[in-house]
């Protein structure tokens, strides 16, 4: 894993397309804002990992990829 520090306002590009940045610190939550083509889907953990779960569950497979 890349560890960076930025501060508000600065950023970090991804592949030439992708831009992260820092919109606001407020105690010990970031803000960040992203950039990014309309065709690179962009989730938070969290609702990426509901989202594999439903394909799973659609395509018939358990969640180790295997089928049941």
């Amino acid at each position: 894993m890349l560890v960076l520090s930025r501060k508000k306002n600065e950023s970090i590009v991804i592949n030439d397309n992708i831009s992260i940045v820092v919109v606001e610190i407020r105690g010990d939550k970031v803000r960040l804002g992203v950039e990014a083509p309309k065709e690179i889907p962009v989730h938070r953990r969290e609702v990426y990992e509901a989202i594999m779960r439903d394909r799973e569950s659609a395509a018939g497979l358990s969640p180790a990829g295997e089928t049941p």
